[in-house]
């Protein structure tokens, strides 16, 4: 599993590190930066929804 930011549609508005801190971080220069990359599965559902939360769709994930 990988998570996978569009950073052409981010605009760092933060749902995804309110929905998991833990794995996203909106950086100094107002994009997300994902914290780990390729988590384990016992954290899909976070993962899931923090993509479900973003506004402009700049997430995804690869299995």
């Amino acid at each position: 599993m990988r998570i996978d930011v569009d950073r052409s549609r981010c605009e760092g508005l933060g749902m995804c590190e309110a929905m998991a801190h833990e794995l996203f971080e909106v950086g100094d220069d107002g994009f997300v930066v994902v914290l780990d990359e390729a988590p384990d599965e016992g954290q899909r559902s976070f993962i899931r929804a923090a993509i479900d939360s973003c506004p402009v769709s700049a997430l995804s994930l690869r299995d």
